[in-house]
């Protein structure tokens, strides 16, 4: 488990632009349009050689992700979010809560936003928010956010 048994891993977060909560199944469909409309943009966002998201990524292997992420939730060994917007009505990006590999770490952070919302700055309001939630809501000393706050080059030489 990432968080101790005891831990009540929070249900989200809500600010006056977004709400992240529990990322399942059945958000595949605003998922799979955020993913496939922004390829270009997320492509790296796991690392540089992560080939996500793929151009031939189907719905089907959509869903099979978010059943995986969602399970993973359940068994407190991650913790995925998608970033909503208020009304629900279309998914903003998401953030991936994972154990981190170097051992200085306690959890590292990824987070992406869709390519429309670039220009506007969200993903940097919605790193500040996540930083400022991670530092005041979970247990962990240490996160590291690779690919934002320390490049992928670093992280991957500390582990």
């Amino acid at each position: 488990m990432l968080v101790p048994p005891e831990f009540v891993v929070p249900a989200g977060l809500v600010t006056d632009e977004f709400r992240l909560r529990m990322l399942t199944i059945n958000d595949v469909v605003k998922d799979y349009e955020a993913v496939m409309t922004s390829r270009d943009h997320l492509r790296g966002v796991f690392g540089p050689q992560s080939p996500w998201p793929a151009a031939d990524l189907s719905l089907e292997q959509d869903l099979i992700d978010l059943g995986w992420h969602q399970k993973e939730f359940q068994n407190r060994t991650s913790f995925a979010y998608t970033v909503a917007s208020l009304g629900e009505t279309r998914t903003l990006g998401c953030v991936y809560i994972y154990p981190a590999v170097p051992a200085n770490y306690d959890a590292q952070v990824i987070l992406w936003v869709r390519q429309s919302e670039l220009a506007s700055g969200l993903e940097d309001r919605l790193l500040a928010a996540v930083k400022t939630w991670i530092a005041e809501d979970w247990p962990f000393k240490q996160v590291g956010f690779p690919g934002k706050e320390i490049s992928w080059a670093e992280w991957q030489t500390m582990q």
